[in-house]
């Protein structure tokens, strides 16, 4: 299968709604802001400013998780997934380490702090929940298994 790796430039030449064999699952948060016309659609709605933006921003992502897994559209239902544990693990990055910086200017880690920003942790929390539903997910785990069997 012709899969577009990371290394293809900063968008994918692909509209993944009209081609969903095209789309791999991959790890983590890969594809987030290349995978199209998804990354459209939930960037904006995307936000961890603070508890009350990102409370607002994962319930919106969760509603565009549920009208994807409505129309059928596993990409789409993925890419929702993926931006919920985007914004929960960048927010818990910021409530750990002061200002969000994990590395040192000399590349080395930092101790994280419990906790450097209470506000991103809880909105760290916030997404965490929206996550898990997606996760846990009947429609959502047999729709990866059909995606994983038909195009992977």
């Amino acid at each position: 299968m012709d899969v577009p790796s990371d290394s293809d430039g900063p968008e994918y030449d692909v509209d993944f709604r009209d081609r969903p064999e095209r789309y791999g699952i991959g790890r983590g948060e890969e594809g987030v802001f290349k995978v199209e016309p998804y990354k459209g659609e939930l960037l904006p709605l995307w936000s961890y400013k603070d508890e009350e933006a990102a409370r607002e921003s994962a319930e919106a992502i969760y509603e565009q998780y549920e009208h994807y897994r409505e129309e059928g559209d596993f990409p789409g239902m993925d890419m929702a997934r993926k931006y919920l544990q985007m914004g929960y693990t960048r927010a818990m990055r910021y409530a750990k380490y002061p200002g969000g910086r994990k590395y040192r200017e000399n590349g080395s880690e930092r101790e994280p702090q419990q906790w450097a920003d209470e506000d991103k942790r809880a909105a760290a929390l916030g997404f965490e929940a929206y996550w898990e539903r997606v996760r846990e997910d009947d429609a959502y785990q047999q729709a990866k298994a059909r995606h994983r069997d038909r195009h992977e």
